[in-house]
């Protein structure tokens, strides 16, 4: 069962993103639009009656966006990982969502992948795709904190972190998927 659900951070197109995400991954749909009522209104600055936030489905994974204004951009440093099981999928999604972004990693083979590719969508949100081939996917989308900066190097006290916050959890460490396959 899903326990942390990501919120992503929209000027003012939260349901043209949902609508473009939603149509990209299978088992996806909207679940609840919830709008700015008068109170939440005069907080934002939003109109009164607009789309506040949206929670919806991409391959059964529920995800929030927010209608939330100007104050935040998204950035690579927290991006979606998304696991596909045949080369055509990997094109399929691919295409799908670096159409009208920025390629930060081009589509193609690389040490760790035999498909892989990097870029942020339409509206900034960062994605990489990658063939997985036979290896089990427990999750289809994962999100990717990376690291870096002031920061770099603190991945794995963060995560322990993390780890310790919420009841049952445990660090899992990333490792290639090479090294998996020989353990």
């Amino acid at each position: 069962m899903q326990k942390i659900t990501p919120c992503l951070w929209f000027d003012n197109q939260a349901e043209e993103a949902v609508k473009f995400y939603t149509s990209i991954f299978k088992n996806s749909k909207i679940v609840n639009v919830a709008h700015y009522g008068e109170a939440g209104a005069k907080a934002s600055g939003r109109p009164k009656g607009t789309v506040m936030t949206i929670t919806f489905q991409l391959n059964e994974q529920e995800f929030m966006v927010l209608n939330g204004g100007p104050l935040f951009k998204f950035n690579p440093s927290v991006s979606f990982h998304v696991k596909c099981k045949t080369k055509d999928e990997v094109d399929a999604i691919w295409g799908k969502l670096s159409a009208g972004g920025t390629v930060l990693m081009e589509l193609g083979e690389y040490p760790f992948s035999e498909k892989y590719g990097w870029c942020n969508d339409r509206y900034g949100l960062s994605w990489q795709v990658i063939f997985v081939g036979e290896s089990e996917i427990k999750q289809k989308i994962t999100p990717v904190l990376m690291f870096v900066g002031d920061v770099c190097g603190k991945a794995k006290e963060a995560v322990n972190f993390y780890a310790s916050v919420f009841k049952n959890a445990k660090a899992d460490f990333f490792c290639s998927l090479r090294q998996r396959r020989r353990t």
